[in-house]
């Protein structure tokens, strides 16, 4: 296989939510998987857990949450959108096309924010109520989950 197709195999990997990515061409396979940035951590508290558990569990599972309610209330007030499904959020149609909005740009009902790409299907994301965007929460190219906070329009 050619050095190149491996190459842009890597680079697919890298930017989807892919964790394995196994090709046939012919009789030559290659195979490709990475390791979750979460999955060090979870594989090494399995290893304490028999005495140690216990203990360093409470103030992990306390330090998000903490880190977490902070985030939360960083939120500008008004109307949250949040992403409908798991997905790469584009904010323009187009790679070279300016962003659908702006912060501090008007939008109106139904008015397109930016777009979901999800098994090849591009869904567009619409303002759920009229108003000034106040926060544009995603980066363009930036892998969604679902219900996370995407816009704050006020």
């Amino acid at each position: 296989m050619d050095l190149r197709k491996i190459k842009k195999l890597i680079d697919l990997l890298e930017e989807s939510n892919l964790a394995e990515l196994e090709i046939k061409e012919g009789e030559e396979v290659v195979r490709l998987s990475r390791v979750p940035k979460g999955g060090i951590t979870v594989a090494a508290a399995p290893t304490a857990m028999p005495v140690a558990a216990p203990a360093p569990a409470a103030p992990v599972a306390a330090a998000p949450a903490a880190e977490a309610a902070p985030a939360a209330d960083a939120l500008p007030a008004g109307h949250v959108i949040k992403a409908p499904m798991v997905g790469t959020f584009y904010a323009s149609s187009t790679p070279g096309a300016p962003p659908f909005v702006k912060v501090g740009q008007q939008v109106k009902q139904g008015e397109t924010l930016g777009i979901i790409e999800a098994m090849k299907m591009f869904n567009q994301i619409e303002a759920e109520v009229g108003g000034t965007v106040q926060a544009i929460l995603v980066e363009n190219g930036q892998p969604v989950e679902f219900d996370q906070p995407m816009f704050v329009i006020a």
